[in-house]
């Protein structure tokens, strides 16, 4: 069974990614602060990480920077990072963060979906801004 780790500390937004990715086939785990996504990095070796952008107590971009620097390190496996934002301005973090993906909230399943399968094909998804009508 493959593994999505879910970085949120929004229960609405855990259960939206749940119920769109979990299944016989693959968990979702979750962890509430930024702060403990490298211990449950270590724990259970997700093959796809999800970074809310605000997250507690250590937001996504901080969170994403320091995975990667640890990937970087070689202490920690490389993984695809998905960043859930919330806004279309929000981008520029996580192109500086290194992000894989990235996604702008509200979440819609379908896309959410198509993300997460691009990702761990090896590519990359990017949400392009959103246009005002």
């Amino acid at each position: 069974m493959s593994t999505i780790l879910l970085a949120a500390d929004a229960d609405w937004l855990y259960e939206d990614v749940h119920a769109t990715l979990a299944g016989r086939r693959r968990a979702v785990h979750r962890v509430r602060a930024g702060k403990d996504v490298l211990a449950a990095v270590e724990a259970d070796e997700p093959e796809l990480v999800i970074l809310d952008l605000q997250t507690g107590n250590q937001g996504g971009m901080a969170t994403c920077m320091d995975l990667r620097l640890e990937q970087d390190m070689g202490r920690i496996p490389d993984f695809p990072i998905l960043m859930l934002l919330d806004r279309d301005d929000d981008i520029f973090l996580a192109k500086r963060a290194d992000a894989d993906g990235w996604l702008i909230k509200p979440i819609e399943p379908f896309r959410l979906r198509r993300a997460v399968e691009t990702l761990l094909a090896g590519d990359t998804y990017f949400q392009e801004r959103r246009q005002v009508s």
